[in-house]
């Protein structure tokens, strides 16, 4: 007979000890639709699950007797020098996580230096969030309005200069069918729509099914940051992005929360990667969770792993100082694991020292 152990209440933000702590204290803080929208995926929520079960068939190789104690994590990423190769995943909705929880976020993250994203869906002024964030930022743009809104509000990220660089979705062409958020009668973007966040939603969410290259040429002409699509999940649309002048390549399958029965971001990224052959950075989201994985990610190709479901985890257990704790647990942790598996630095991670295992 098994044992189900529970974690200990939390009274502060760094009570959590673990990472593995962090879904089960969030699901106990939330209610049970913002839980399901934070956990669940589109429709039977293969994508979701295969995106963790391909991580768990990788293994890391160990290599002994290599001299470890000093171990760096930095890495460039678009010329910004930055203390870890992780970032944080932009997140809608996150103010039904924390209250003021774009702000909170990009504090927690910027408390720890690491780069965050702000969702083209955030709650908050885009303007406010960078002045409070204390970090470096990306703006994820979603297009959901005409050309002449898009602009303005590209005008406005440039006016921060947190923001370093600014990505394009382009996997949500439309909205997927999420079977948990029916079942809970949840409309995640009800509050946004009724103007009731103070930064208001695009006039237009059925623009983005009507976006060809055309489009992707047109942003490029107004952007002046460092400029990428985020939602490549095949060789050829890489090929394409880069065509196309993009500036980096995010491989992401948006948490398994669009295209039900797609591959795991993991097992898209060596062909993407190949294919890119170090012309662009390549980011990598996807069911990446602890230091381990992000290993992984680094060795089969990316430049940087980004963090979505964890972080909006932390953020409910206990707004941005849980965002830092969980930042520095993950940095020991990748600092554990490069140092057992031979390591010094995370630029020495390669291909040759993941092996694929039963799960």
């Amino acid at each position: 007979m098994s044992t189900v152990i529970s974690p200990a209440p939390v009274e502060t933000a760094e009570d959590f000890a673990t990472l593995g702590e962090l879904p089960l204290l969030a699901e106990q803080k939330l209610a049970r639709e913002i839980w399901d929208y934070c956990a669940g995926g589109s429709a039977s929520e293969a994508t979701l699950r295969r995106n963790r079960r391909a991580l768990e068939r990788l293994a890391l190789v160990q290599r002994v007797l290599v001299d470890v104690r000093r171990v760096n994590l930095s890495t460039t990423f678009l010329g910004m020098e930055l203390p870890l190769p992780v970032m944080i995943a932009p997140m809608g909705s996150l103010y039904r996580f924390c209250p003021e929880g774009d702000l909170q976020m990009a504090i927690g993250a910027g408390r720890a230096s690491v780069l965050s994203t702000v969702s083209g869906v955030c709650g908050w002024p885009m303007e406010q969030i960078a002045a409070d964030g204390g970090g470096p930022l990306v703006f994820q743009l979603y297009y959901h309005g005409p050309r002449e809104w898009v602009a303005e509000r590209l005008r406005r990220v440039e006016s921060c200069p947190q923001y370093r660089a600014v990505c394009l979705t382009v996997d949500s062409a439309v909205y997927s069918r999420r079977d948990r958020d029916h079942f809970n009668r949840y409309r995640a973007s009800s509050r946004a729509a009724a103007g009731q966040t103070p930064e208001p939603s695009g006039p237009d969410h059925d623009v983005p099914a009507s976006l060809t290259w055309d489009d992707v040429d047109w942003l490029k002409r107004q952007v002046h940051l460092p400029f990428g699509l985020k939602g490549i999940n095949c060789p050829e649309d890489a090929a394409l992005a880069m065509d196309h002048g993009c500036d980096f390549i995010w491989v992401s399958n948006h948490g398994g929360r669009q295209l039900d029965d797609g591959e795991a971001t993991v097992d898209t990224l060596p062909r993407i990667a190949d294919e890119v052959a170090g012309r662009v950075p390549i980011v990598v989201d996807g069911g990446f969770v602890r230091g381990t994985d992000v290993m992984k990610g680094l060795a089969l190709g990316a430049t940087m792993v980004a963090l979505g479901k964890i972080a909006a985890c932390a953020l409910a257990v206990g707004g941005a100082e849980a965002v830092t704790h969980l930042l520095g647990l993950l940095r020991d942790e990748l600092r554990i694991g490069l140092a057992l598996s031979g390591n010094t630095t995370v630029q020495a991670l390669g291909a040759s020292q993941i092996r694929r295992v039963e799960a």
